[in-house]
């Protein structure tokens, strides 16, 4: 099962696959250190909440280094249709366009 990732408005943006985060073309563009969001290149993005990528104002968890390239898992299909699971009322900004 694809554990997918949502843009606040409920958009499918991503999924995760292990402990990386990708885009939905495969492409990996981030990782994870518990709910702690980074870049691929290691630096702090935001947190996982929800399944959205979001910036809960917890100040910086700093840059936990590049793990080199993980791949490209391939397009994991629509997570439903039509692919939106409507917004839940998220009190945080989104903040997964900072992966890409």
């Amino acid at each position: 099962m694809t554990n997918y990732i949502y843009a606040t408005s409920g958009k499918a943006v991503g999924f995760i696959r292990g402990r990386f985060v990708h885009a939905l073309t495969g492409k990996a563009i981030g990782q994870l250190n518990g709910t702690h969001v980074h870049r691929l290149s290691g630096q702090y993005v935001g947190e996982l909440y929800k399944d959205q990528v979001v910036d809960k104002h917890q100040g910086s968890f700093g840059n936990i280094g590049n793990p080199g390239n993980p791949g490209n898992p391939g397009n994991p299909g629509n997570p439903g249709n039509p692919g939106n699971r409507g917004n839940q009322g998220c009190p945080y900004p989104d903040v997964f366009d900072k992966l890409l």
